[in-house]
């Protein structure tokens, strides 16, 4: 289908077709813009394109010294910081595929991840060696060589046990040719799912996956060239939602920010003009709740993508006027990160305030230019109607879903069932074709029979100024065999009790969709900043 009558002398070659691949972007970047500064972090770290690209080329001839072949992997338990993003185009640029381990896990998972991946080298910022070593020692045979990575900002001296990685860099040929995919279906990197149960399933990606979710972010986030784009997203998760992959493109400037807090961001909005960000709605929350004394002024307007959790209406109605423009992302692991957005429609949507306005915001929208379609599905893989009420499961295909998971056939051919990828998100479908989660299947409270959305009993929760962040789950209830539970962050300085929340909520949304309980404490978060509402869940049941 497509072939023209006569395809004589019309093969694919070298001089016509070359393998998609985001090593392409930093290369170009760097002979397009080798004064422009590419990576920042602080006073002690502020590099060029020229630098960077440098920087690159030696981490991959050093690691292809080290014994990594292309196919081989390369771990990373690094925070935010240069290295980290030098190593996701130094691995690739080596022919390897990158690893980025989540910083906060415990030395057991990751034994096994560096098992089961069957990492050669690991990146290990001093911090977290104790925890590297450990994991190592908890598994058969040698396990990866470390290179140590020192952060003089933390105070985390080197050790001298381990080759440094700027010993590491000082001593690779910087005249090292890239090795480049041959086939764009080549993998680029392997997560691993933070899962709550059992161990966590290997997400591996290709180089064409990469490139075009990298690209087509570019679009979505209305980007122009030299955006100044800050580090919250953690780079082992969904490796930053491809953002340092897409930075060269654009010929940005990554801000590094090792650690998530109000003053740290707003020096950054101040300091560094960072004009755009990634993050989970806590981060949004973060902002809105600093007290004026953590707060800085800046001029620029900052453009944000959030996911993770639909964002409360109310938070968004907060932080627009603080000079923020808030686009609603989600994804998961699988998608390389984001995979839909909610596309602003001018004209139809301009005139919305308040409530309104927030409300369209807070949706999960349409698929992203790498996405060819997005579908809300019943249990016979049929679309349900598009009418904002009738439920189903979120299903996606496209360039921009993972190839499957690493050495676990049944779990890719279970999630890919039926020609498309299975997100276990609940939603409704727009009649606009916009779709909205109501619902993890597993958050899904059914209370006498009754299905109660956990994500519309925190929105309502969420307008109560006193509440600065909330979860609802089930809790089991011998009338109704469950009943909804809340978990609340109250804002520094403010109070609430149990029954003024409650009766706040019913005053907003169907009284048996209230919570029953409601529990004051922090809430438990991935390193993300997701709340790990299968703890909460545990803690309910006793």
């Amino acid at each position: 289908m497509g072939w023209m009558a006569d395809e004589t002398g019309l093969e694919k070659r070298q001089a016509n077709y070359v393998a998609l691949t985001p090593l392409s972007y930093l290369h170009r970047a760097a002979q397009i813009y080798p004064q422009r500064e590419a990576v920042v972090y602080g006073t002690q770290h502020r590099k060029t394109y020229a630098e960077y690209h440098d920087r690159v080329t030696r981490l991959a001839s050093a690691l292809a010294a080290r014994g990594v072949k292309p196919g081989d992997v390369v771990a990373t338990i690094l925070p935010n910081i240069p290295a980290q993003a030098e190593a996701h185009f130094a691995v690739p640029a080596c022919g390897a595929v990158l690893n980025a381990i989540n910083t906060r896990l415990d030395a057991g998972t990751v034994g096994y991840i560096f098992g089961h991946g069957g990492a050669k080298v690991a990146l290990v910022d001093t911090q977290f060696l104790p925890m590297a070593l450990e994991a190592k020692a908890q598994m058969e045979g040698d396990g990866p060589e470390i290179i140590e990575v020192p952060d003089a900002s933390t105070g985390h001296a080197a050790t001298g046990d381990h080759p440094t990685y700027e010993e590491v860099l000082a001593e690779a040929d910087p005249a090292f040719d890239w090795i480049w995919p041959e086939d764009e279906w080549e993998s680029i990197a392997l997560n691993y799912t933070s899962g709550t149960t059992g161990r966590p399933k290997g997400v591996v990606y290709h180089h064409r996956g990469a490139y075009l979710n990298a690209m087509s972010q570019t679009v979505s986030w209305r980007m122009g060239l030299y955006p100044r784009y800050l580090t919250i997203v953690p780079l082992f998760h969904c490796n930053g939602w491809c953002h340092t992959w897409m930075m060269p493109l654009v010929g940005g400037t990554v801000v590094c920010c090792r650690e998530i807090t109000a003053p740290a961001l707003f020096d950054a909005f101040a300091d560094e003009g960072v004009t755009h960000f990634g993050g989970a709605p806590i981060v949004l929350n973060m902002l809105v709740n600093a007290p004026q004394a953590q707060r800085r002024e800046f001029s620029q307007t900052v453009e944000v993508f959030t996911a993770g959790a639909p964002p409360a209406p109310a938070t968004l109605k907060k932080i627009e006027p603080m000079g923020f423009n808030v686009t609603q992302v989600y994804g998961l692991t699988e998608t390389y990160g984001p995979a839909t957005e909610c596309t602003w429609q001018d004209g139809d949507w301009d005139a919305l305030e308040g409530d309104a306005r927030a409300a369209c915001k807070a949706r999960q929208g349409v698929g992203m230019p790498c996405i060819e379609a997005v579908a809300v599905t019943d249990e016979a893989l049929a679309p349900v109607p598009r009418d904002a009420e009738t439920t189903g499961e979120i299903m996606f295909r496209g360039n921009g879903v993972m190839k499957g998971y690493y050495r676990n056939p049944q779990a890719t051919e279970e999630a890919f069932a039926g020609g498309w990828f299975h997100s276990g998100d609940i939603a409704v479908h727009h009649p606009d074709s916009y779709v909205q989660i109501t619902d993890r299947a597993k958050d899904i409270i059914i209370s006498g029979g009754e299905n109660i959305s956990s994500v519309e009993v925190e929105g309502a929760l969420m307008e109560h100024p006193a509440v600065s962040l909330c979860a609802v789950v089930a809790k089991p209830d011998e009338t109704w065999g469950e009943v909804p539970c809340a978990f609340v962050e109250l804002v520094e300085g403010k109070s609430a009790d149990e029954a003024e929340l409650i009766a706040f909520v019913r005053a907003r949304i169907a009284n048996y969709k209230a919570p029953k309980a409601v529990v004051f404490r922090e809430l438990p978060k991935t390193s993300t900043g997701k709340i790990q509402k299968f703890a909460l869940r545990e803690a309910v049941r006793g």
